[in-house]
């Protein structure tokens, strides 16, 4: 099964839920249309994209928690990918141009808590377990991404 864009979301009013969006703009600062509201901890050129996997979503939910696409403030959801295939230094390079490299997990908080079971947002905490974590991700080659684009990914090491 090849890796692919599931899902892509913006919320033009910052926060989450992240609404769908057919395309996607991204650039060296962000994703357009998107808005960050806390910019001490979200958006700026090495946290401009938020991934998720949806074999990540998938674990969450066989758990019970009601997390769904863009809920926790994912830019782009990619499908055909298991968590120990990325890491930090991760380079995603999709079909259409566009590539990005991984700059690290990014941290769960508070208010992503209405996807998950009694409020744990921490379920998403790669520092608890490194399989269950969004990713940031910093803009090599800007473009546009698109739904069901192939998603190719190289590791350093």
């Amino acid at each position: 099964m090849s890796a692919h864009v599931l899902g892509l979301h913006v919320n033009p009013d910052g926060g989450v839920p992240k609404h769908p969006v057919s395309t996607l703009g991204v650039t060296k600062v962000g994703c357009l249309g998107d808005k960050q509201n806390d910019l001490k901890h979200h958006g700026g050129p090495q946290k401009a994209v938020c991934l998720m996997l949806e074999s990540v979503m998938e674990m969450l939910q066989q758990s019970g928690h009601p997390i769904g696409p863009g809920t926790t403030g994912e830019n782009v959801l990619i499908g055909g990918l298991q968590p120990d295939d990325i890491e930090t230094g991760s380079s995603l390079i999709f079909s259409g141009g566009v590539k990005l490299q991984i700059t690290g997990p990014a941290p769960p908080c508070k208010t992503i808590q209405a996807s998950f079971l009694d409020g744990q947002f921490t379920a998403l905490s790669h520092k608890l377990d490194s399989h269950q974590t969004r990713w940031y991700a910093l803009v090599i080659d800007e473009g546009t991404l698109a739904m069901g684009e192939d998603v190719h990914v190289v590791n350093e090491s």
